[in-house]
């Protein structure tokens, strides 16, 4: 049996993660897994139930204490569940406020039994600040009103964040105008150690 394998994709919006993130699931065959598309309607009914804005994220009190984390733990089952089928995984999602925790991935392996020996591959898109800005007003999510009113903010906060997890392979793509082609993402994954 193939070492289990979970790519987990994370950069900041507009940075182009999904692209990326598809190309990489074609490639492998890896299921895709997208916080948005996996948690969206239920974060959304959560947050106008508690009587907050439902397209308010990141200055959304509620959102950030209660809502967050219970998505990400959604998609971290979600991910062990495909896991132990032998299916590889993609998972697309900024992972932000876990950047800090070297062990983050290690811990998301126990606490959502993920099999044994997973491999953990980081995939860190990036795009340089306008091409970005572009790509989140062109994708015209509510969501995004925020970051759009204070871009450079966002984009200052965004850009800086350092991924400190350990244990994993990396992978680093240039998502800027240019874009990720289907060739990059094979090179790049038949250039990847394994263990």
């Amino acid at each position: 049996m193939n070492t289990p394998r979970v790519y987990v994709v994370i950069g900041p919006a507009g940075s182009g993660k999904s692209s990326v993130a598809r190309l990489l699931a074609g490639h492998t065959g890896a299921a895709y897994l997208d916080k948005d598309t996996v948690c969206t309607r239920l974060t959304e009914a959560l947050l106008a139930r508690a009587g907050t804005d439902p397209s308010e994220r990141d200055h959304n009190p509620y959102y950030q204490s209660v809502v967050m984390d219970l998505e990400y733990a959604t998609l971290l089952d979600l991910a062990g569940d495909n896991l132990r089928t032998g299916r590889p995984v993609v998972l697309d999602a900024p992972f932000g406020r876990y950047f800090d925790t070297p062990d983050y991935l290690a811990a998301a392996a126990d606490r959502h039994r993920w099999p044994e020996g997973t491999e953990c591959v980081v995939v860190r898109v990036r795009a340089d600040k306008e091409t970005a800005r572009a790509r989140v007003a062109a994708r015209g999510y509510a969501r995004d009103a925020s970051k759009l009113t204070d871009w450079d903010a966002f984009w200052d906060k965004a850009s800086r964040a350092e991924c400190r997890w350990t244990g994993a392979h990396r992978l680093d793509f240039d998502n800027g105008a240019e874009g990720v082609t289907a060739e990059a993402v094979a090179r790049a994954v038949g250039a990847a150690p394994c263990r």
